[in-house]
């Protein structure tokens, strides 16, 4: 988008202030992992910079999970203001026995960006970002993965705004439009 996403606003509220208030709701404790940390100091939260120098979604897990005194630890983007602590919360109830809980829709579309992660993944995820692949479900196939079904998460978010990210301009304007009630 040109800029910092977590800055944006929706309802007159940063997009960062909506994921931190949801995660508040179910979380003792919060961690932002950003290269700008100076941005941040406002927020009561731990705050890191990437361990790793590689810009990429999973150095941010990484370092968020390399920072963190948690067992597990939900991990959530910037730009996802939608988040519902109810589903949040049934998923911290799944944890027992896996290394990752994920939501996944159609049976393929996985969402690494509203998972758990158990810092028994730091070495596995070490290895990935030292090598040539970055992608977050590389670290899938070395993992028990506990794959959270659409059945399970329509009883929180039927609509499944949860996993709605605002990358573009147009959905950023379209969230916009939604709380407005736009009409075109």
């Amino acid at each position: 988008m040109g800029r910092d996403k977590a800055f944006l606003k929706l309802e007159g509220v940063p997009l960062i202030e909506h994921v931190l208030r949801t995660l508040r709701g179910v979380f003792p404790r919060t961690i932002i992992v950003t290269n700008n940390p100076s941005a941040y100091v406002a927020y009561d939260a731990v705050i890191v910079t990437d361990a790793v120098k590689k810009q990429c979604p999973l150095a941010g897990i990484y370092s968020g999970l390399l920072s963190s005194t948690d067992e597990y630890n939900f991990v959530a983007a910037c730009d996802m203001p939608f988040l519902n602590p109810g589903l949040i919360t049934y998923m911290t109830g799944l944890v027992n026995g896996y290394d990752i809980v994920v939501p996944v829709i159609a049976g393929k579309n996985v969402e690494p960006l509203h998972a758990i992660y158990s810092k028994r993944l730091l070495p596995v995820i070490k290895k990935q970002l030292h090598g040539d692949e970055r992608k977050i479900q590389a670290i899938f196939k070395e993992a028990r993965v506990k794959y959270v079904t659409e059945t399970e998460i329509d009883r929180y978010d039927p609509e499944r705004r949860s996993f709605r990210n605002l990358n573009t301009l147009d959905e950023y304007k379209e969230a916009t439009c939604l709380d407005l009630e736009c009409r075109s």
